[in-house]
């Protein structure tokens, strides 16, 4: 999550990261893994976590005129909300817009806490796999 962070927030060049000689294996293939994408350390804990699954997942994709956190499919949404990005009523506001702007283009949002990613991981994972099952990832026609 740090180098992700670092890479994404401090500019961090990842192929510099790569050359790195780094003396523990599991530290090279971090490095390997590293992209860049994850605007937060809780984005990185999510994308991590939904890698495994089988299910393409994009992330910082444009969507109606803003990006997005993660795609997962081609039309589930999922925003990370940690406190720094939105905590403020304008903020608030404005991300309520833009939710409501992904729904009439067919999509479905989900935001997640901090709380929730980090405190109760088993229920966001439960609520996203009850998501794919029902076809949300899929562009509406396509639905199930």
């Amino acid at each position: 999550m740090i180098w992700e962070s670092a890479v994404r927030i401090e500019r961090l060049d990842v192929e510099a990261l790569r050359l790195v000689e780094w003396h523990e294996p599991r530290s090279r293939a971090l490095a390997e893994e590293v992209i860049g994408l994850s605007d937060s350390g809780l984005e990185t804990m999510v994308v991590v976590r939904l890698s495994g699954w089988g299910v393409p997942l994009r992330q910082q994709v444009r969507l109606a005129g803003r990006r997005v956190d993660i795609v997962i499919g081609s039309h589930l949404v999922v925003q990370i909300d940690g406190y720094a990005h939105h905590s403020s009523s304008a903020q608030r506001g404005s991300d309520v817009a833009h939710d409501a702007e992904l729904r009439l283009r067919g999509y479905t949002v989900l935001r997640l806490s901090y709380a929730q990613i980090v405190h109760g991981w088993e229920a966001v994972e439960r609520t996203l796999q009850a998501a794919i099952a029902r076809g949300l990832h899929l562009p509406p026609r396509q639905r199930r």
